[in-house]
């Protein structure tokens, strides 16, 4: 465990139980928000093979030059 968890530990400790709650719950959001990144990001590079054709082409070709 690294110093910055035992830190952030030690300060969970500290808190009423119920505020408990409201870590866990944010500690959910941004796990949920990671994980959509996460896949934004996955479906962004999958689908960049597919449109490699529409995006690189002579008749655009003008346009990357801008």
């Amino acid at each position: 465990m690294t110093a910055a968890e035992q830190v952030l530990i030690d300060k969970i400790k500290q808190l009423p139980p119920q505020r408990l709650a409201e870590v866990e719950d944010f500690v959910d959001f941004l796990r949920a928000r990671e994980e959509e990144r996460r896949l934004t990001r996955a479906a962004a590079m999958a689908s960049e093979a597919s449109f490699a054709q529409v995006w690189h082409n002579d008749d655009d070709a003008a346009y990357d030059r801008m």
